[in-house]
């Protein structure tokens, strides 16, 4: 059956080079490469085109088979004083299969600069290779056939992984290499680097990510992303960077204690493996005082959903220095401490947000508060209280969207917070 559709394939004008031949069969068996398989097929094919004696042959046969490159027959059509026909370029590849190494040598020009140790290969074909290809199954009712983008993929990854000793095909690689058989470019994409750590933000006024409006509230020209991404950025000899954080703090409030955990992604790095140390010194060193990092450690994609899922649950700790605008008492003071002790505090999106937050009802658990009286009109706050709770909003109750509140236990109204992130979990 193999042996009579391949006779077929090539008696019809279809002239093949070994591998094209042997993938349009590349499902049946196993442990030969397609351009063993379609010789021996040659090979098989060279024995029928002789019927009964060496002069005896099918010349149609032996013709098709020259034109396909096969050395034998053409060997035999010189011998017999015939017309040998010039090779013709296979159908299919154009030759491409006879270029794996050349192009295995390409990707390792193309990959001298980046570090790496694993890698997949992808391909990309001109659409008509691709049509030659499909056309031939359709026509020869081909249920077996192997494409052309799997094996070059394949073979020229082996070749590649063989002179750079870098592993092909594994499932989580470090960087993808395509390669365009149309315009022989190679295209590397290195994929991203991931950094796990915590930052402190030891100032006011300073966004967490790049602000584009103007804010009488912004003190810097710059964001905690792009002091933490500038200098990592760099020692990777990066294409960008992503900052992911669990949570976010206003503008106008510090996050200090251990700090709030963050991912960074970083992008096409060229580097992948740099001194994190070396990195956290330049960080903090170029800050000059807005914010330090610490604890940085390579991670993986998956800690970013980790990260975005524990923020709305994980505690955090607070302490506001409130001002009111009456005078407080002890019985305030007591009054706090008692009342918001593992309570459940119903808060609908704040007014200040609603313009880019869908309006929603929250529960969020307060776990405790405790309050200290600093002055007639001022009390310092420690709050301890679920992930993705609004603050300020629970001091000063948002006009009655946030309930219970601070000001409302009070019946007091708030003329100023200075808040500080203590501790996130």
């Amino acid at each position: 059956m193999i042996v009579e559709k391949a006779r077929q394939i090539l008696e019809n004008g279809y002239s093949l080079c070994d591998s094209c031949l042997g993938r349009l069969f590349g499902l049946r068996g196993h442990g030969v490469s397609n351009a063993e398989r379609g010789r021996s097929i040659k090979t098989l094919l060279f024995l029928e085109a002789y019927r009964s004696s060496p002069r005896e042959f099918d010349e149609r046969l032996l013709r098709a088979l020259a034109e396909s490159g096969f050395e034998p027959a053409r060997s035999v059509l010189a011998s017999l004083s015939l017309e040998v026909p010039p090779v013709s370029k296979c159908y299919i590849c154009g030759g491409i299969s006879s270029r794996y190494e050349e192009l295995a040598l390409r990707i390792l020009e193309a990959t001298s600069e980046y570090e790496f140790s694993t890698f997949q290969l992808g391909v990309r074909l001109p659409y008509q290779m691709v049509k030659r290809e499909e056309d031939i199954w359709r026509l020869f009712e081909l249920k077996d056939a192997e494409s052309l983008k799997n094996e070059v993929s394949r073979e020229v990854g082996k070749i590649f992984s063989k002179i750079s000793g870098k592993v092909y095909g594994a499932e989580k690689s470090e960087v993808l290499i395509i390669i365009d058989i149309g315009n022989g470019r190679v295209e590397v994409h290195p994929r991203p680097v991931f950094i796990c750590g915590r930052y402190r933000k030891l100032v006011r006024g300073l966004p967490q990510n790049p602000w584009p409006y103007t804010d009488d509230r912004i003190k810097f020209k710059t964001s905690i992303e792009e002091l933490v991404s500038r200098p990592a950025i760099t020692l990777f000899e990066a294409f960008g960077a992503k900052f992911h954080a669990g949570g976010r703090e206003d503008i106008d409030v510090r996050t200090l204690g251990r700090g709030r955990p963050f991912v960074l992604e970083i992008k096409r790095p060229k580097k992948r493996s740099i001194d994190l140390a070396e990195l956290e010194k330049k960080i903090n060193m170029e800050a000059r005082g807005l914010i330090e990092v610490h604890g940085l450690s390579y991670c993986d994609r998956d800690s970013i959903k980790k990260l975005k899922g524990l923020a709305e649950v994980a505690r955090k700790v607070y302490r506001a220095l409130v001002t009111f605008s009456t005078p407080i008492t002890e019985e305030d003071i007591s009054k706090l401490n008692t009342v918001f002790n593992v309570a459940v505090v119903e808060q609908r999106t704040p007014f200040r947000v609603l313009h880019r937050r869908v309006d929603k009802l929250r529960r969020k658990v307060v776990y405790r508060v405790e309050a200290k009286r600093v002055s007639e009109r001022e009390v310092e706050l420690v709050i301890e209280a679920q992930g993705g709770f609004y603050i300020k909003e629970f001091i000063h109750g948002d006009q009655g969207r946030t309930n219970p509140s601070i000001a409302g236990v009070l019946g007091k109204s708030v003329e100023n917070i200075e808040l500080d992130v203590l501790d996130v979990d």
